[in-house]
């Protein structure tokens, strides 16, 4: 089972002993944000990068998961001599407010109770998270982040940042992401939360206090987003219409198909190390953000003053984050004179392209550091 308040997790770990006022109105404190750093900061604490995470993710970029032991997440990107170099950059990531592996959340104990939050946990929002990350950078003393870079929903928090504190963030790299939720992805979003809440294990979010956790509706939540992440191609590439382990149907409901049988692994192993009530606030989260509502309904009013050098990237079987969302950002940069790159990678792996080994993507990333690092003065 889940532990709440888990004090276990490798890494370091700021205690915020003020309060945070939330987009909601709430003041959030004290609270706990949990962090890991790659590399050294330089002298001129000018090397410092960012990492902003996905949905799923978690701030174990580039080493191994403490509950799963699987590889980081981003180890094709972070490490020695690789595009985010460790021996060159200071690479910072944060686990999110609302999150699950150490930083507040509703799974951790609420300091005024002394109980567990569960649904007390305040809803939280991308802006919320962000400036829960701007007090780990005040407090390791770096006034401007070299670059801010993330995939997703950590491309949100990149665009967050870049509009929020643009005076902060010398360059920015959101990467298949959006400046607000599509209707389609909410409703998305909204079959994992159902199927949570649905199972009678979830106990109206209250399961840690009860001694039981909703693994089976976390589990459907996973393999209904997982589609998402991946293409057609990709799906028909990997499994096709193969048979799982057998030579003839069974004409009964068992894992027939190879895609069927991943995606229940996908769904055991996720339910591993991610809460489901965490999972219903960061979705949640990611529906509530639109960048340009917050600018009178002008998504170029987010940007316009910004000196942040930007490279927007997409890619073309991307339907969940698809190109065109990345084209609105461009345009809205654009109009507002920003220094902007974008660059549309041919890949048909999908969503899950950034994670995955794209050499055009590596290549375009780290033409965009160098040129950033030789103007920054750290080439």
């Amino acid at each position: 089972m889940l532990a709440a308040a888990e004090t276990s997790w490798p890494g370091h770990r700021l205690e915020v002993a003020g309060k945070l006022r939330l987009d909601s109105g709430v003041e959030l404190g004290p609270f706990t944000i949990a962090y890991q750093t790659y590399g050294t900061l330089n002298a001129a604490r000018s090397n410092a990068i960012l990492i902003c995470h996905a949905l799923t993710g978690d701030q174990y970029v580039a080493e191994p998961h403490p509950i799963t032991r699987k590889p980081g997440w981003w180890t094709t990107l972070v490490g020695p001599g690789k595009v985010l170099d460790t021996d060159r950059y200071f690479l910072i990531c944060c686990n999110v407010l609302g999150g699950c592996m150490g930083t507040s959340g509703p799974k951790e104990v609420n300091p005024a109770t002394g109980e567990i939050w569960g649904l007390d946990f305040p809803v939280i929002t991308i802006g919320d998270m962000v400036r829960a990350q701007r007090l780990v950078i005040d407090a390791l003393g770096i006034d401007t982040l070299f670059c801010v870079i993330g995939g997703s929903m950590g491309g949100m928090q990149v665009l967050q940042w870049a509009s929020a504190y643009p005076e902060r963030v010398f360059a920015a790299v959101p990467i298949a992401c959006a400046a607000r939720h599509s209707a389609q992805n909410i409703a998305f979003h909204e079959v994992g939360r159902q199927a949570i809440m649905a199972d009678p294990d979830w106990c109206g979010g209250a399961y840690l206090k009860k001694g039981r956790r909703p693994a089976r509706g976390l589990a459907v939540a996973r393999m209904a987003a997982h589609i998402t992440y991946l293409s057609e191609a990709a799906l028909h590439r990997k499994f096709g219409r193969n048979l799982q382990n057998r030579q003839n149907f069974t004409y009964g409901f068992d894992a027939d198909f190879a895609v069927e049988s991943y995606l229940r692994h996908q769904g055991i192993t996720f339910v591993e190390r991610f809460d489901a009530n965490s999972y219903l606030y960061i979705t949640r989260a990611m529906d509530y953000f639109d960048l340009a509502a917050e600018h009178g309904g002008v998504l170029a009013d987010a940007f316009r003053g910004t000196k942040s050098r930007f490279c927007v990237v997409s890619f073309t079987s991307d339907w969940l984050f698809p190109t065109s969302e990345s084209r609105a950002i461009v345009h809205a940069l654009n109009a507002v004179a920003a220094n902007v790159s974008f660059v549309e990678i041919e890949s048909d792996k999908g969503h899950d392209a950034f994670l995955l080994d794209e050499p055009e993507f590596f290549a375009t990333l780290r033409g965009f550091l160098d040129g950033c690092a030789r103007h920054r003065g750290l080439a």
